[in-house]
């Protein structure tokens, strides 16, 4: 959703802002702003049961990057409400059983260097 702003957009800063110069800004980076964005953060499932955000989400950030309902117990639903919509999702999508692994474990267990499953 946001791919070309943060991606293209952002490799301009400085460049069309008048009133103060952010070009130092860009300069000061080590790689591109969206490479910090796939490369450095994590994201989460948990998206209030959307579908469409789930699927965006998904299709942006890699495998890797990806974690099972981070949030779960600040639901609405005070735990309740994330894992089951986001299972649901998930299951929706058929995802292959690699890439499930990852999001509902792997990737939680290579963060905090912990074994979660046996």
């Amino acid at each position: 959703m946001l791919e070309g702003r943060i991606g293209p957009g952002w490799d301009q800063i400085g460049a069309r802002i008048s009133d103060e110069d952010l070009s130092k800004v860009l300069k000061s980076l080590k790689k591109r702003p969206l490479d910090y964005f796939k490369q450095d953060f994590y994201a989460d499932t948990a998206v209030f049961g959307a579908t469409p955000a789930t699927k965006c989400g998904l299709d942006f950030y890699p495998i890797d990057k990806i974690v099972f309902a981070s949030d779960c117990p600040f639901d609405p639903e005070n735990g309740a409400m994330y894992p089951r919509e986001t299972l649901r999702i998930l299951e929706s999508l058929n995802l292959d059983k690699a890439t499930s692994d990852k999001i509902f474990y792997k990737n939680l267990e290579a963060v905090t260097g912990r074994k979660l499953v046996k």
